[in-house]
């Protein structure tokens, strides 16, 4: 049998073991069999959609007058596609027109082009030479319930050209396909829809956004894999993963990739080459061709929102602020990114004059995060006098000196201690003494500031260092304006919290679960090794070091896993001399270089296999990754909840040799810094713990009391 889908998979190992041993090649086929396995690979590759792909084939407009010419194709089952459309434009009332009469006539429909005049009636039609046209249907209405597509002129009622729907025309439609395959950091969606060849939409979507480096991820072959390409995010963006509590997004795949060129989509980690789910891409898809008719949006707890996948982008204070910005109808969608601190705002808005900074007369949007609520938070402002507002006059809310709110909170994230919010605002200034209008004919002068928060939330004093000082144009009708490197998004300021510590317990009795690497608070600033989103919580502690004494026996109640089958929920527990860990997946020349105490036996042929593998137990976020926004990890641990499967933990039992080195780890055996260390230590040793004075800082302070004592009472004798 002929398989179409990617190749044959590598043979499966497991520490080092091949699961099967290769059986010797097979003879040479005969020359029939290889042309006829050659042929096929051709039927595979004809199986694809050619391209370009413009959708179901309608016809030709025919021509009646003033040069109409085009070919017509069922994008989908309300959108039409005209190539290479030509009109002299002399007509004086002329428009596209549909209708389910026999033939063109005024009982018709206007079908709106451009596509923006949907709720009142577009300019006539003008000259066309050469044109590639999008018409979606109007009123509901789709091809099945038309006949015919026509180039009309009202005033005279002339048909100048037209096409005919014909009878029983089955336009490409999108294709369901089943939800992600929930493998690792809380990954799991709805059904996922193929919208059109480029297009996919995924609603639903939970992540943790724990994975240092994931991304959405496309590619070719039985499995995901390195070799595969990145997908922007719903915003256009190439930046990791952040988390999602069940939004609805729409992503497109990148340069002329379409969904006919892969056999699935996932959510990969680069970094650590791990697959956090994915979902397969059927061959017979047969969706509308990517040509424009398919906008994408994203939705949050408070609305949903189109976006365009190359947003403008500009990063100013310094760079410490990035504003995004795109039209929409008759409104501008913004977003703005900035490490803010607590309590802390950011404006944004039209300067108070042209060609230079002037807050006096500005027109801005103050955008925070409110710790009371936990919610992104958005208002209009207008600046009447530099001071705080009184309720009349000063740095005031629109809507406290009777005026409106005309911002609409899109949604809003905090994400490694970088805040993103989303609003709309209008082009128009509905309020002429209070808002300012938004040009998209030529660029305007800006302002933005970073300031706190006063007891009523609202906007207070700013420093001259946090505000604009120079002029700052921004071309909000600009459609590709991108010079952001991303700096508002990398992770900065979040102070690592304090390790954790673990002596020498009486009971002699540890857990070992999975649990979150903490982002820029956790994992990697503890340990100074990189980490892929997980790690080991022992007694439910992220990362403790342990201190255990010679001669003394300890149980480890592992709970990391026993499916072979999905290695990002496959964590045998072993101790090593390695920092790194990882054991299984070395070479057997650096597995020599390890010294390991516990937790890896060795079969009849020399093979080493992981003798801890029990049931899988995570502590999980109950949303999006906190760690950025917990100041200690007392506080975010409860921000998580213990998942545990099916089964039984397993028991690795460990007796210290005295010969033991004094620091060696516990580790994962199948992957790469998740553990930390263990001290070896002599029975009866005392364990300093943070914040407990040493005797001889406790000796030095009683000298220095019974010195001061002394003084106190030398100096009564001399009064």
């Amino acid at each position: 049998m002929v398989v179409c889908r990617g190749g044959p998979a590598a043979p499966a190992r497991q520490g080092g073991r091949p699961m099967a041993r290769r059986a010797p090649p097979p003879p040479s086929p005969p020359l029939a069999c290889v042309l006829a396995v050659f042929a096929l690979s051709f039927a595979c590759v004809d199986a694809r959609r050619p391209e370009p792909y413009y959708g179901r084939l309608i016809g030709r407009l025919t021509q009646y007058a003033h040069g109409i010419r085009g070919t017509v194709y069922a994008v989908d089952e309300s959108t039409v596609y005209v190539r290479g459309f030509a009109y002299d434009g002399t007509g004086p009332d002329a428009y596209f027109w549909m209708g389910d009469t026999p033939q063109p006539s005024p009982e018709g429909i206007l079908v709106p082009y451009p596509e923006d005049y949907i709720t009142r009636d577009p300019p006539i039609l003008m000259a066309h030479s050469n044109s590639d046209i999008l018409l979606r249907l109007p009123g509901g209405k789709r091809l099945k319930d038309i006949k015919w597509i026509s180039v009309w002129c009202r005033r005279f009622t002339v048909n100048f050209g037209d096409v005919f729907i014909p009878p029983g025309l089955d336009p490409p439609r999108p294709r369901v396909l089943p939800e992600f395959k929930r493998l690792a950091h809380g990954l799991r969606s709805g059904n996922i829809s193929v919208l059109d060849a480029k297009t996919f939409y995924i609603p639903n979507l939970h992540y943790d956004g724990a994975g240092p480096d994931a991304y959405f991820w496309v590619g070719n072959g039985t499995e995901p894999s390195p070799f595969g390409t990145k997908v922007p995010n719903e915003m256009g963006s190439s930046n990791p993963l952040r988390g999602y509590q069940g939004e609805d997004i729409e992503i497109q795949l990148p340069g002329k990739l379409t969904a006919y060129d892969i056999d699935w989509l996932a959510v990969w980690c680069v970094e650590y080459r791990h697959n956090f789910g994915h979902v397969y891409i059927p061959k017979d898809l047969d969706v509308p061709p990517a040509l424009g008719q398919t906008k994408i949006t994203t939705s949050s707890t408070t609305s949903q929102t189109p976006y365009s996948a190359n947003n403008n982008c500009k990063e100013i204070l310094d760079k410490r602020l990035q504003v995004r910005w795109e039209i929409q109808g008759e409104q501008v969608q913004i977003t703005l990114s900035a490490r803010l601190r607590k309590d802390q705002y950011m404006a944004f808005g039209i300067s108070g004059a042209e060609g230079r900074p002037v807050m006096l007369g500005a027109d801005v949007v103050v955008a925070y995060w409110d710790s009371k609520t936990n919610q992104p938070k958005v208002a209009d402002y207008s600046i009447s006098h530099l001071a705080q507002c009184d309720g009349k006059k000063g740095v005031c809310p629109d809507a406290r000196i009777g005026g409106t709110n005309d911002v609409i909170l899109v949604s809003g994230n905090q994400r490694n201690g970088v805040t993103t919010i989303t609003y709309r605002r209008p082009l128009v200034a509905k309020e002429t003494a209070l808002d300012k209008e938004i040009r998209t004919t030529r660029p305007q002068s800006v302002i933005a500031a970073f300031g706190p928060l006063n007891s009523r939330a609202e906007a207070n004093a700013h420093s001259f260092m946090d505000t604009t000082r120079s002029d700052v144009q921004l071309d909000f009708g600009a459609l590709n304006e991108h010079s952001c490197l991303g700096l508002a998004e990398t992770a900065e300021g979040s102070a690592a919290w304090a390790p954790r510590v673990l002596p020498p317990a009486e009971s002699r009795t540890y857990t070992a679960r999975i649990g979150p690497a903490g982002g820029a608070r956790g994992y990697t600033p503890l340990t100074g090794h990189p980490s892929w989103g997980i790690a080991w919580y022992i007694n439910d502690q992220l990362i403790p070091e342990l201190y255990v004494e010679r001669g003394k026996t300890y149980t480890f109640i592992v709970e990391g896993g026993d499916d072979r089958t999905n290695p990002a929920k496959f964590h045998p527990f072993y101790i090593s001399d390695s920092s790194e860990g990882g054991f299984g997946q070395k070479r057997a020349e650096e597995q020599s270089k390890q010294r390991v105490f516990a937790g890896v036996a060795y079969d009849n042929e020399g093979y080493p296999y992981p003798t801890a593998v029990g049931r899988y137990c995570e502590w999980t976020h109950k949303g999006v990754d906190q760690a950025s926004n917990s100041e200690t990890f007392e506080e975010y641990r409860r921000t998580l909840q213990l998942e545990c499967g099916p089964g039984l933990p397993a028991l690795l039992n460990w007796t210290v040799a005295h010969e033991t080195p004094d620091l060696v780890y516990y580790q994962c055996y199948t992957h790469n810094n998740l553990g930390w260390k263990i001290h070896v230590v002599e029975a009866g040793t005392k364990v300093q713990l943070a914040g407990e004075r040493s005797p001889a800082s406790t000796l030095a302070a009683l000298g220095a009391l019974v010195a001061l004592a002394a003084l106190a009472a030398l100096a009564a004798l001399l009064r």
